[in-house]
């Protein structure tokens, strides 16, 4: 067991070993803080949405950037997609799955806001509706994804598209980087 548990803490380091040396990825991290920066001090939202654990990872960024992450300041205005059960339930048996973002963002969506989605796969039909009905809405779309970008692709500004197949290590980074993006955030908006 303990040879198991060694070689799944090297495959997530290999992961994030493979992210530390892709320069084109680490500058759309940074294209990414500016542009979320650029939202922010422009009064925009941000607003992110996934999948199982991906909605998890969705709702955690956006608590970092409305609650705080190391800094006590004001909040900003990010919020999770799926936390309101009652819409979601709702809109998934009137209408369909597929639809739960896209609706959202249809009657919240600005131009200026920006829509995170995480997708290991990149091919989850609703946040790929959702990034749709964003880009017709003027917003900035950025993927998160695994190693091909998937239907995201050629639908997100920015590709954060994490250089594996395996879905918890595609996760494990998308945190990694997402909290980065946070802290970045923090930092150029407060000092």
């Amino acid at each position: 067991m303990k040879q198991q548990i060694q070689e799944l803490i090297q495959a997530s380091i290999f992961t994030k070993q493979q992210v530390l040396q892709n320069e084109a990825l680490l500058q759309i991290v940074s294209n990414v803080t500016d542009a979320i920066v650029a939202a922010f001090q422009s009064g925009n939202t941000v607003y992110f949405c996934g999948n199982g654990g991906s909605a998890a990872d969705a709702q955690h960024l956006a608590a970092e950037f409305s609650g705080r992450f190391y800094k006590d300041r004001k909040a900003l205005p990010a919020e999770a997609l799926h936390c309101n059960t009652s819409y979601l339930t709702a809109v998934a048996n009137d209408y369909s799955f597929d639809l739960i973002y896209a609706r959202l963002i249809q009657g919240l969506g600005k131009p200026g806001d920006v829509l995170i989605g995480l997708s290991t796969s990149g091919n989850s039909k609703n946040v790929v509706q959702a990034f749709e009905t964003a880009r017709a809405k003027g917003m900035i779309t950025v993927g998160f994804t695994g190693s091909t970008g998937g239907a995201m692709k050629d639908l997100s500004d920015y590709l954060i598209n994490i250089p594996a197949t395996d879905t918890p290590r595609i996760q494990e980074s998308h945190m990694l980087l997402g909290h980065i993006i946070c802290q970045l955030v923090e930092e150029r908006i407060f000092g």
